[in-house]
């Protein structure tokens, strides 16, 4: 059992008990998985970018990254069907359980002028996507050998029903929310 899956169920479990008055465990809102992505738009064109973003998303994840190739063509993006252009890691269980405690106490106070996230990425279902401008905050990554920063979408799915109880789900597991 990973730390911030022993804080859950020690302490998060209680106070969310408490305070949505839940009648059996199985509605308590838990992590379900965490699913990252780098789009690559402009790595349709160049191989050497798409393998560069695989390995470093590999590296950040701790899992093999898989590349996601185009459903449609698209003539203005110079998009054929079946072309890459992007790359994506699913987290589940301890993996996500470690990854989620690295963003939230090693990645993000890593942003420059950080002063928490905004709590508007929840999407209606207690989901939370969050947007990063540069993927270099991840430690495992050094700074020096990335040639291209690329930006980062990560999605936590909950089993919340509401975004109520989703962000403070998250807001209980430490997730540095802006005030």
């Amino acid at each position: 059992m990973t730390r911030l899956e022993k804080i859950y169920r020690e302490k998060v479990i209680p106070v969310l008990q408490k305070e949505f008055n839940y009648s059996s465990v199985m509605q308590l809102p838990g992590i379900e998985k965490i699913s990252l992505n780098i789009g690559l738009g402009a790595a349709s064109q160049n191989n050497k970018l798409m393998e560069e973003a695989v390995a470093e998303l590999t590296s950040i994840a701790g899992q093999k990254a898989v590349v996601t190739r185009a459903k449609k063509s698209i003539a203005a993006f110079k998009v054929r069907e079946g072309m890459p252009i992007g790359v994506r890691v699913t987290l589940r269980k301890d993996r996500m359980w470690d990854f989620l405690d690295k963003l939230m106490n090693f990645a993000l106070p890593r942003v420059r002028d950080f002063r928490g996230i905004s709590d508007r990425g929840f999407d209606g279902r207690g989901n939370f996507t969050l947007g990063i401008k540069e993927h270099t905050i991840f430690p495992e990554l050094e700074i020096d050998r990335v040639e291209n920063p690329k930006g980062m979408n990560i999605t936590i799915v909950t089993s919340a029903t509401t975004d109520k109880e989703g962000k403070f789900l998250l807001d209980q597991l430490g997730m540095p929310f802006r005030k």
